[in-house]
This record gives structure tokens, C-alpha cells and sequence, in this order.
């Protein structure tokens, strides 16, 4: 039955839909199915930043460090930096151009600029090893990748396919940072190309069942309806607030502690901050107490992270020598949360809300959201399908949608769903049903509310703190070590990260293949945070399924056991 306050959040829904309301819709084909579109939505990105920036010019938007820009600064930045990229560079609509550098305001700016003079932003994972960032730049055929000297380093003795690197530096203003960008010519006023809605805006990666990322594709209008999906939430949530008496902040504002480059980031965080005209106060690595004190001196609004952040705050030994009550919102995505830490939240920060959502990098980080006291009430759901655009339903092997109640794959439909993967219409083709709905690979339910709860997956995937982990992948580069005959990786339950990779192996003719040297071995083939935590080899050959694929559930369900033991 529909508590109080889902009541409350469809009336204020409707309220807002009505009369020519912030998120009043019209209709627009994909898929060949007419799918809610927010009407007032800006067409393009570059629109979209242009009309935001000016609303709010005078805002400080930005905080990096002792770096502090407006709206109107970084616009300004952003558009001479993407008249440099037209005019010194040649870039043309359609070329794609990485990033591949830590948290920055000229990050930021960097991305806008791409966006903004009609490149494909491709943002690759900063935490990828040189091998892992060649891969994803050849596969997109990247033209330019924006890269820090960290990161071109990691690159120097790879293959990037003809692309060309240009190091941009942080801790600066960004003319300054990305001189590199407008150094061959071309600035603010260097005219910028007509941008359809349907042009190729962005490309974020994903790693899938088969162990090779994919490069996720989205149009401009794509990502532009995402993030006015979640401004939506927020002026629901605002209306919320105001409506209990809770005092609104003069300006909201956000830590952004979250990898830019993580759909989490790039859409509820940063491109939403541009509607609702919020502050991002950046730091370039997490640090608990260091986030508290930043909470704490910049009057930090909205906290959102892997789950593990907000429950380290809440636990911290140093938290009581902070303020945090500026922060009403402690919001989570990206893996699951468990119960105690939203009980745990709520007790140790009573003046503010744990919130979830649940979205992909396909979905361009829209899908489900549940907080406040609904999330309270039903703290295993990830909430109902956010409303208007979204639509949730659970499917059948054959694509069939199932009756409410009954579990299958979750599948998504909405107008920010990406149009595909780069180059691989099978992988592309498999995703989607026919009618549009995006296949998840995770297993649900919706209950008599329409709340959705995740129960399994059904994809290779482990999810170590909101970083997805191919488990084909890191077997892959296991396989290469000559003393291995076969293995497994699967997950390991962690308190605090969700789960971990964990690996069993069986050597070749009794060879002792230690932890450490596996470790070693992997080192350079792996980012950090694919690297399993757990190591057993074992004599005797890994137990099988009737196809003779190794049994990777029995695996995890005995290992599991072991670990718990």
C-alpha cells in the first residue's frame, strides 16, 4: 500500500507536470516507441550548459582546492577552450575525444569544452593500467586524449592507434591548465557547429559478461533528459523538504569524492548541478576526515558516494569534532547498501536522510531511487522507477514482461537509454528487447508498490565499491601465467566494500604459484581495484556444470562459506 509519503511524492509530480510545470512532457520516437520527453529540456548539451551558465552566472560553481570559479568563469573557460579545439585542432562533429586524468576543475571544463565544440566526450577510467586505457582508446578510435602526466605516463610505450596525447595539467585556472588546448589557435569567439539532438555526445565504458569493456554510446539528447531526470528528483525532494519546514541552503551544494569519469559522477552530479545552479567542492582522493572537513567549511549539502563512504562517516572516530548538519542528504549508488548501514545513518546523523539509487552507465544513471522514510521503511529496495520518463519491468528468458511480483531480468526503457555500444552491434543487439527495454543482467522484482528489489545478476559481474569488475577479464589475465591449468574468480562478500574479487587456481603438475607471486604476476595487467583479494589453489580440478563450464555459483557459494566461517 502506498505510504504517506509516496502520496506526497506523486502529488508534487503532478504538480510539477501540470500547467506548463519545470517537468511538463511531450513525446519523441526511439525505438521506434513514443517515449515521455521533459519539454523544456535544452536540445543539445552545449545548449544545455550555455542557458544554465548564464541562469546562474554569478554562482560560484566550482572549488578545487584554492582554485574557485562561477558559473559564468568556467563557461567562459569552457568555450574558449572548445573554439581552441575547432579552430587549432580541426576537430570536427562527431570525433571522439578522451579523458583520461584524476578529479579536477579543468576536468570539468575539459569535458564541457569536447561537448561543446561537437566531440564525443569518451571517458576513460583513470584507474585503468596503460594496457587498459590503449584498449579503450583504440576501440573508439579516439583522435585526442586529454591526459594528466600520471596517466600519459602509465600510456608511454603503448599502441593508442594513431591518436595523438595532449597533457593538460590540475591545480590551476583552467586557461592556464589547458593551455595545450588553445595554444595552435582558435577561442571564444571562434564559431562553434550546429548540434542536432541525436549527434554522438558522450561514450562511457562498461565492463561486460564476456571480459571486454565496451564503449556505451549516448546522444546529446540522451544525456541531456538523465540529468533533468534527476533534477526532477531533486525539485521533488527540495518541495519535500520545504514542505516538513526544513530550511532550504541559500545554495545547494555537493562534495564531489565520486571518479568523474563513473556515470554517478558525470550525470546526477555534475551535469544536475548546472540546472539546480549547485556548488561542487572537489577532491581529488577520498579521505574521510578530510571530507568532513571539507562537509563541514564549505556547507556541504548533499554527500553521494559508494556505499562505504557515508557509513565511514557516519562511524568515524574523529566525526563528533565536525559539523555535518549543513549535509541532509547521504545519497548512494553504484552497489548494493546493506540494512544496518542505513539504520546505522539515520542513528548517527538524525539530522539528514540516507538516500539510493539505482541506474547503469546504459541507462545514463537513471532507473530507481528510494529515500527518505520510504527508504527506511523498505531499506533492501532501490525505490519505484523514477517518474515521468521511466519505465521498469522484469523480463522472461524470451523477452516476455512478467506479472508484478515475479522475478526476472530488470529491464529499463526511457528516452536516456544509450543508443548502443561503439562497433559491436551484436553486444548492442543482445542489450535491448525489441521494443527498446535495456536488459540489466540483474535479477528483480517489483512488489505490490512497484518498488524494485535486486536479488542476483546474472552477468560475470562483481561490484568492489561501486567499480564493476569482469570476472572473464581478470580470469583472462590470470590464464597468461604459464604454471596455471584452470581457475575461477567469482565474489566475496566484504564489509566494506560490497564484495571483492576472490580467485581459486590449480596449477600445472603440483607447482606452488604463491599468493604474492600471482600478485606480482597481475600487477601490471590489472588496475588496483581488480585485483583479487582472496587466493586459494587447490590440487584437484574445479567442479563443473552438465556443459562442462566451470561451476563459478558453487564456487562462490563454498568460498563465501569459508570466509563467514
Amino acid at each position: 500500500m502506498p505510504t504517506q509519503l509516496d502520496l506526497a511524492i506523486n502529488a508534487t509530480i503532478a504538480r510539477l507536470m501540470d500547467n506548463d510545470g519545470p517537468l511538463s512532457i511531450t513525446y519523441a520516437e526511439k525505438y521506434g516507441v513514443q517515449m515521455p520527453v521533459f519539454a523544456k529540456a535544452p536540445g543539445n548539451m552545449s545548449d544545455y550548459l550555455a542557458f544554465f551558465c548564464a541562469t546562474h552566472a554569478d554562482k560560484e560553481f566550482l572549488v578545487d582546492g584554492d582554485i574557485r570559479l562561477s558559473f559564468a568563469d568556467t563557461y567562459s573557460a569552457a568555450r574558449a577552450v572548445a573554439g581552441g579545439l575547432v579552430e587549432g585542432y580541426g576537430l570536427q562533429k562527431g570525433d571522439r575525444v578522451g579523458i583520461a586524468a584524476r578529479n579536477s576543475a579543468n576536468w570539468i571544463v575539459a569535458y564541457m569544452a569536447i561537448v561543446m565544440a561537437g566531440g564525443v566526450a569518451t571517458l576513460l577510467n583513470g584507474w585503468w593500467q596503460g594496457g587498459e586505457l590503449a584498449e579503450g582508446i583504440r576501440m573508439v578510435g579516439c583522435r585526442f586524449v586529454l591526459a594528466d602526466t600520471q596517466r600519459a605516463a602509465r600510456m608511454a610505450e603503448q599502441d593508442l592507434g594513431g591518436c595523438e596525447l595532449l597533457i593538460i595539467n590540475h591545480d590551476s585556472l583552467p586557461l592556464d591548465g589547458l593551455s595545450v588546448l588553445t595554444a595552435k589557435g582558435g577561442g571564444a569567439d571562434t564559431p562553434l557547429p550546429a548540434i542536432d539532438p541525436l549527434d554522438n555526445a558522450t561514450i562511457l565504458y562498461t565492463s561486460g559478461s564476456t571480459g571486454q569493456s565496451k564503449g556505451a554510446v549516448s546522444d546529446h539528447r540522451a544525456v541531456v533528459q538523465g540529468a533533468m531526470s534527476y533534477v526532477g528528483q531533486t525539485l521533488v525532494f527540495f518541495d519535500l523538504l520545504s514542505s516538513t519546514g526544513q530550511a532550504m541552503p541559500a545554495q545547494p551544494s555537493a562534495l564531489v569524492n565520486v571518479p568523474l569519469f563513473h556515470v554517478t559522477a558525470s550525470i546526477p552530479l555534475v551535469l544536475q548541478s548546472f540546472a539546480i545552479g549547485r556548488k561542487l567542492v572537489l577532491m581529488p582522493k577520498w579521505d574521510a576526515e578530510e571530507a568532513m572537513r571539507i562537509i563541514e567549511k564549505e556547507r556541504i549539502s548533499y554527500f553521494v558516494g559508494v556505499p562505504l563512504m557515508s557509513i565511514e562517516l557516519a562511524t568515524h572516530p574523529a566525526r563528533h569534532k565536525y559539523d555535518l548538519t549543513s549535509c541532509t542528504a547521504f545519497a548512494a549508488g553504484g552497489a548494493p547498501r546493506p540494512v544496518e548501514h542505513v539504520k546505522k545513518i539515520r542513528k548517527e546523523m538524525s539530522w539528514g536522510y540516507p538516500l539510493l539509487g539505482y541506474g547503469l552507465t546504459e541507462t545514463n544513471g537513471v532507473g530507481c531511487g528510494n529515500f527518505t522514510d520510504n527508504y527506511l521503511e523498505k531499506p533492501t529496495s532501490t525505490g519505484p522507477a523514477t517518474k515521468p520518463i521511466v519505465e521498469v519491468q522484469m523480463l522472461d528468458d524470451d523477452g516476455n514482461i512478467l506479472p508484478q511480483g515475479e522475478r526476472g531480468e530488470v529491464a529499463i526503457r526511457t528516452i536516456a537509454n544509450f543508443n548502443g555500444y561503439w562497433n559491436n552491434e551484436a553486444a548492442t543487439r543482445d542489450a535491448f528487447t525489441a521494443d527498446g527495454f535495456f536488459r540489466t543482467g540483474d535479477i528483480g522484482y517489483l512488489d505490490e508498490d512497484g518498488y524494485l528489489f535486486i536479488v542476483d545478476r546474472k552477468k560475470d559481474i562483481i561490484i568492489r565499491g561501486g567499480e564493476n569488475i569482469s570476472c572473464p577479464e581478470v580470469e583472462a589475465a590470470a590464464y597468461e601465467h604459464d604454471s596455471i591449468v584452470e581457475l575461477s574468480v567469482f565474489g566475496i562478500a566484504d564489509e566494506k566494500y560490497g564484495e571483492v574479487p576472490g580467485i581459486v587456481y590449480q596449477t600445472k603438475d603440483g607447482v606452488t604459484l604463491t599468493e604474492e607471486e600471482l600478485k606480482a604476476f597481475l600487477a601490471p595487467r590489472l588496475a588496483p581495484f581488480k585485483m583479487p583479494a582472496h587466493f586459494w589453489q587447490v590440487d584437484e580440478p574445479l567442479p563443473r556444470l552438465g556443459t562442462q563450464k566451470i561451476d563459478r555459483v558453487t564456487l562462490r557459494r563454498e568460498y563465501n562459506a569459508k570466509i563467514s566461517a
